[in-house]
């Protein structure tokens, strides 16, 4: 069981980095995933996401520590546990962020890493729809398509316009700021996650191996150089070698876990867990960003719109009939059609909170469950203050790590939060909206500051963007350096999100993908 690299993980980069190491025939690679293969329809069908959303389908469905910024309440983290990672089970949204975010990572010490660099990368794994240009590669693996659109997507942003804000026709071009329609990584109305978009077509390739159902329990590592992976696969422990590097892309969660598990990390963390420190690294773990999100919930007399009910039963059957025969209609749909980048004073630089606007009522991660129709929208903080952590509940490596994002612990989070949610609202109460009927659950009523911060406080959380735990850097915090090697330790690479410095100001899965692009460059001509 000796193999070149051994990946750890078969997500966002995971998959990426196993086509483009495998693209050499001499060079052996072991593909490490703990879920199943991705053979679910429902991961298939998009609209299937607000089937997986809830359930510990395909999903790890972590939950958070109390959280004292949500009123104690306990959070809720899904991430993919299946083939292609959490691009088999998030909202398919394809979204860079804005252009300074990696300019910011440069000026943090990370050469190599702003804007003008990374654009290559994005490039080189894109094929848009309309082909490519100055921002958009037009050959790669991962199809970037138009969103579905309902009529009311298309209401919610004449609406915005209305509410005097300009209209983007690509958010991922010059410019990020603006109210508009979402790309998306869905092909001829099917998901097109990194393991169809890049595994996939390499699934023949002598020199890979996958293993699914397999989880990773501690890095294997002689003196200060990795050496393998000590793996549960389908029952068996097994030590998986490394000839050249063990590469860790398990994620903003699982990343750091594994490390800890595997005595990286800081002391304070590994010894009340009885775990030796083969390399003490304090900030592994630390440094968790994600973006706080708060959902505005809407029935609506619609029936076109997502939902359950009697009348709605007779479309949705027209529609799954649709959907079976043309791969089309609004089960094509990932839900979250269109959006915006805004900024809540005009003083800013750049946005600082991002709308989704949602062609159903999704409340509570679609947990909590509403008769009839409806419409949501979304509204998160960009670049959130409040900053948390993941470390481990116990040395048992199939135990969850904690996770403890401190949402809304930072004030001024909660300000940006309050100020988005009315511009929100404003937009949602524009005439364009008014033909679909629509009655908000929660804040009807709410006016004042203080009704609304306390109603924030008790439905905000995630939308499902972590970052950070593996940041890369050259400060003492640091856990990988610019060419993502982890710092005191040959032969290991972390790449995925876990290494951002900073959270990128929009969906992140563009931006892992980028990251494996640019991982992978750096591992071929080592």
């Amino acid at each position: 069981m000796q193999f070149d690299y051994v990946i750890v993980g078969a997500g966002s980069a995971g998959c990426v980095l196993a086509n483009r190491l495998t693209a050499n025939p001499d060079v052996q690679v072991c593909l490490l995933e703990a879920g199943p293969e991705d053979t679910s329809p429902l991961i298939h069908t998009p609209v299937g996401v607000a089937a997986i959303l809830p359930t510990r389908h395909v999903n790890w469905a972590f939950k958070t520590t109390p959280q004292a910024g949500l009123s104690g309440r306990i959070g809720y983290q899904p991430r993919g546990k299946v083939l292609g990672g959490s691009s088999s089970i998030n909202g398919m949204i394809y979204i860079r962020g804005h252009h300074s975010d990696y300019d910011d990572w440069q000026s943090l010490g990370n050469d190599g890493w702003s804007f003008a660099d990374v654009l290559p990368y994005f490039r080189k794994s894109e094929m848009h729809h309309l082909g490519g240009d100055d921002f958009h590669g037009g050959d790669g693996e991962l199809f970037v398509g138009p969103a579905h659109r309902h009529a009311a997507t298309e209401a919610f942003v004449k609406s915005a316009r209305l509410a005097g804000h300009r209209y983007n026709p690509d958010f991922n071009g010059a410019e990020q700021e603006g109210i508009g329609y979402y790309d998306v990584t869905i092909r001829d109305g099917r998901r097109w996650s990194t393991a169809t978009a890049f595994l996939k077509p390499i699934s023949q390739r002598s020199n890979l191996t996958v293993l699914t159902n397999a989880h990773a329990e501690r890095i294997l590592i002689q003196g200060k150089q990795a050496v393998g992976v000590q793996v549960l696969a389908n029952g068996k422990r097994l030590e998986l070698k490394a000839r050249k590097e063990v590469l860790v892309a398990a994620g903003t969660f699982g990343s750091p876990h594994l490390l800890m598990l595997s005595g990286i990390g800081p002391e304070s963390e590994l010894k009340p867990q009885g775990i030796a420190v083969r390399h003490e690294l304090p900030g592994v773990g630390q440094n968790l960003r994600d973006h706080p999100d708060v959902v505005l919930c809407y029935k609506s007399t619609d029936t076109s719109l997502l939902g359950v009910s009697l009348r709605g039963s007779l479309k949705m059957g027209k529609a799954l009939l649709d959907y079976t025969r043309h791969k089309r209609g609004p089960l094509s749909s990932n839900c979250a059609e269109a959006g915006g980048f805004l900024r809540t004073a005009p003083e800013l630089a750049r946005p600082d909170i991002q709308l989704h606007s949602v062609i159903g009522t999704v409340d509570d991660h679609n947990r909590k469950f509403h008769w009839g129709h409806g419409f949501s929208c979304h509204v998160c903080v960009l670049r959130p203050k409040s900053i948390g952590s993941v470390g481990l509940s116990s040395s048992e490596p199939h135990a969850a790590p904690r996770i403890d994002p401190n949402l809304l612990s930072h004030d001024d989070d909660v300000q940006t939060l309050l100020k988005g949610y009315r511009m929100a609202r404003e937009i949602i109460d524009q005439v364009p909206m008014m033909r679909f009927g629509l009655k908000d659950l929660y804040s009807e009523h709410l006016h004042t500051d203080e009704e609304l911060i306390a109603l924030l406080r008790r439905r905000t959380d995630t939308i499902y963007h972590p970052v950070g735990t593996c940041k890369m850097g050259q400060d003492d915090m640091a856990v990988v350096d610019d060419r993502l090697r982890v710092r005191g330790i040959e032969g290991l690479r972390v790449i995925d999100a876990s290494i951002m410095p900073t959270l990128v100001g929009g969906n992140t899965n563009a931006a892992a993908i980028m990251i494996a692009e640019r991982g992978a460059e750096w591992l071929i001509s080592a």
